[in-house]
């Protein structure tokens, strides 16, 4: 059967749907709760028997484009299309089917359209409309549930409701269901995740199998190997975010079109192939998952990640999403409306908080991610939400919007919840002194009840604990984490701080005694066992960890669609080579191979063209001509291409780009793994979750404080008094090595007494060690339970 005869258009229910909007908008005691309801109907969504589609239009208004000149466009392919192949070409039927509109909303309704689920896909959609010139203009669904092709191609029809009615989790939802919303807590400590570095497949299906085999053999109580205990001990799993980025700037597409004399089209598909760390949205397809991370093609695999974290044995595992909507890339305005942005910032653009339906669509668009099944939302950026006051002629910050976000109710297999919320707040951010001047509470504040959580000073992304003095000069930092830390997320690896600190110049005063390498260094400082022991067994707040540190892998800025300023970020980033990259590892077969094949077969050959490159990227003030010149004429001649042109330059930023997120996969690290360091920080967050009351703020029987004289060295000692229990930590964070002492004999009162036992020791100190004197260096550090 032909799409034609197939698909018909049911006018009445499109023009109820306008009419609806209508009503609610003279009806609605605010433009904002009139557009929180209309919000509800967009996108396209399955009712029954019927495909029903909503688009906020106010291009149309704006254009005066008539009704007769719009239509919904349905698209099928003739014949199976599969979305797991890297490259295809289809004929796709087309039909236009009639519009219904109210002022800046579209409405249509159709019959006989396929939606796509887990085992076969569906028909694909945009609304076009026709200019007075017979041109024809898409418009995308922003709101879109499936994007196969990313959020710059027509979006697919996809049952929803047979997603949530097969998840495998549903007993776990069923068990939180009550007469009111169910509210999630914190949980105990945090894995972040970047999906496509966590694992050799690098997509939400192969993470979501590497959960499901360590809860197999959790089951079967199998031993475990290095590589399975990174991932265990957490409550909870937050992924870095996995909405739909930017793509390339100067292509290919994804949805290439070549119209056919039959009216039907002929599209050349590729299979996303985007590399990126996440944060480069779009917002446009903020609802659905991003293609690239997507194994089958189908949203589905992270409602089933979510299932095998639900269904994990002992104790189910937390789904934290990480959402961006402070901001988008400036590529967003090709997919949506110039209506949604509040003019340009550092990122790209800023988006227009106070438009109310701007305000509700982007609270339905998260409402609608979270019910693929997370149990919290950490909000990135939150001092991005702002909004300009014409008055006072200066942005605020959209306090009342971040309020909204965290009261969303979500509703996932039928039981209603909250979700628990932790934002990024490091306002005053991009003031210059906030990092002085923020206070990391601005949120928390909001709020009367104990449910909203905030990163702390130690997590945000200036922390560099591998240069000498790092400990002590964040030592007021410390001291406000102590006193008011309980509602912070701690921890000194994440994402950003290990980014940050392969930014960091080695001519500095860095702390070799982490490693006798800058590779083990770095890798040291961001998984190091003294600094996990002080998050774990004495600091206040919800400890996280980033499995790229505790892998032991690499990290960086990993975005290969940049054409403009490609080569510049790539400049930035070529000091990362000095602390993660070294000549064994550039020479591993299989590393590097794109760089090596642009005639940069050694570590010293990059390491000689990087050493030009940041200089001349300042000096030209980045003109990729005169750049290109200036290495042409450096003697001896640099290796690479022999002639550099701009587009060689661009060829090589791209190059490195893929090298470094295929070298940063955690799947890498495993014969590199130490044991003893991987059972250790297993037992730690055992530890932790052993003793949930530490997440409390300390209280007037606690003590916290730094071995004195300080020596040249920095010690750290904390006593915390428990419901029945009593904690003494000693840590040597940095510096020379103590004179042999007797931790329990220190001048703190809370140690007076007999009864401690050592229950936790960093590698290096023997099992033997039970108690007595004992000389510490650098990254030991002891843990005494007394009770």
């Amino acid at each position: 059967m032909s799409l034609e005869d197939r698909v018909t258009a049911d006018t009445d229910r499109a023009q109820g749907l306008a009419e609806q909007a209508r009503k609610w908008l003279n009806t609605a005691e605010t433009a904002f709760e009139a557009h929180q309801l209309i919000a509800r109907t967009l996108g396209g969504q399955l009712d029954g028997d019927t495909a029903v589609f909503g688009f906020w239009t106010p291009e149309l208004q704006d254009a005066r484009i008539p009704d007769s000149d719009v239509f919904l466009e349905v698209l099928s392919p003739k014949e199976p299309l599969e979305l797991t192949r890297s490259h295809q070409t289809l004929a796709f039927e087309r039909v236009y089917l009639p519009v219904a509109r109210y002022e800046a909303h579209t409405f249509a309704a159709a019959k006989g359209m396929r939606a796509g689920n887990r085992h076969e896909g569906g028909d694909f959609y945009a609304l076009v409309w026709r200019d007075q010139y017979d041109e024809w203009h898409r418009i995308l669904d922003p709101l879109a549930a499936s994007l196969p092709f990313g959020a710059f191609a027509p979006a697919e029809l996809y049952d929803l409701d047979r997603l949530q009615a097969e998840r495998k989790d549903k007993d776990y939802w069923a068990n939180l269901r009550g007469d009111n919303p169910h509210k999630f807590g914190p949980p105990t400590n945090i894995l972040q995740i970047h999906v496509p570095t966590a694992t050799a497949g690098g997509t939400l299906a192969s993470l979501t199998r590497q959960f499901e085999r360590l809860a197999e053999r959790s089951r079967g109580d199998l031993p475990m190997d290095p590589m399975d205990e990174i991932y265990l001990g957490y409550d909870a799993v937050q992924l870095l975010p996995v909405e739909p980025t930017t793509v390339y700037e100067v292509g290919p597409d994804f949805w290439q079109e070549i119209p056919l004399e039959d009216g039907s089209v002929e599209v050349e598909l590729i299979r996303p192939d985007t590399t990126n760390w996440g944060y480069d949205v779009v917002i446009s397809g903020m609802a659905t998952v991003n293609p690239v991370l997507l194994e089958s093609g189908r949203p589905d695999e992270l409602a089933d990640l979510a299932a095998a974290l639900h269904n994990f044995p002992n104790k189910p595992k937390m789904l934290v999403f990480d959402v961006v909507f402070g901001h988008s890339d400036n590529q967003g305005l090709d997919a949506l409306n110039n209506h949604y942005f509040g003019g340009p910032n550092m990122y790209g653009q800023n988006l227009d908080y106070k438009n109310p339906a701007v305000r509700a669509i982007l609270l339905e668009l998260q409402r609608r991610k979270v019910d693929f099944g997370a149990d919290g939302v950490r909000v990135d950026g939150a001092q991005d939400f702002k909004w300009w006051d014409p008055q006072e002629q200066e942005l605020k910050h959209d306090n009342e919007y971040l309020n909204l976000m965290s009261d969303i109710v979500q509703n996932v297999a039928g039981t209603d919840y909250r979700p628990w919320f932790v934002f990024e707040d490091g306002r005053p951010w991009p003031q210059e002194d906030w990092e002085l001047s923020s206070t990391y509470r601005a949120v928390i504040e909001q709020h009367a009840d104990d449910d909203v959580f905030q990163w702390g000073p130690l997590t945000f992304a200036h922390n560099t604990p591998f240069i000498y003095g790092y400990w002590l000069s964040k030592w007021w930092r410390i001291k406000e984490m102590l006193d008011r830390g309980s509602n912070w997320i701690s921890g000194t690896a994440n994402h950003d701080t290990l980014r940050r600190g392969t930014q960091v110049n080695p001519k500095l005063n860095i702390n070799t005694r982490l490693g006798d390498t800058r590779m083990e260094i770095l890798e040291k400082a961001y998984d190091n066992p003294a600094v996990s022991m002080l998050t774990y067994a004495a600091f206040p707040g919800v400890p996280m960890d980033f499995l790229n540190a505790t892998a032991r892998a690499n990290w960086g800025f990993i975005r290969n669609q940049d054409d403009k300023y490609g080569v510049k970020v790539v400049a930035e980033e070529a000091i990362s080579l000095k602390w993660q990259v070294d000549d064994y590892q550039y020479s591993v077969p299989g590393n590097f191979e794109r760089l090596k094949a642009l005639g940069f077969e050694t570590r010293e050959e990059l390491r000689r063209f990087f050493e030009f490159l940041p200089a001349l990227v300042e000096v030209t003030e980045y003109d990729l001509d005169h750049i290109a010149k200036l290495l042409n004429g450096v003697e001896p001649p640099l290796a690479g291409p022999g002639v550099f042109t701009v587009e060689d330059l661009k060829g090589i930023a791209r190059a490195w780009m893929d090298d470094m997120h295929d070298y940063c996969n955690v799947a890498h690290s495993q014969s590199g793994l130490n044991p003893s360091q991987t059972r250790f920080m297993l037992d730690l967050r055992r530890y932790r979750r052993a003793n949930p009351w530490l997440r409390q703020n300390l209280g007037p029987e606690d003590h916290f404080d730094y071995m004195q004289p300080v020596d040249g060295r920095t010690v750290f000692t904390s006593y915390r008094k428990g419901p029945g229990k009593e904690v003494f930590t000693i840590t040597h964070m940095e510096g020379g090595a103590t004179d042999e002492f007797d931790p329990l004999r220190l001048p703190i009162e809370g140690l007076r007494g007999s009864g401690w036992r050592c229950v936790l020791r960093t590698p290096g100190i023997g099992e033997d060690y039970i108690s007595g004197p004992i000389t510490l260096v650098d990254s030991m550090g002891l843990v005494f339970e007394r009770g």
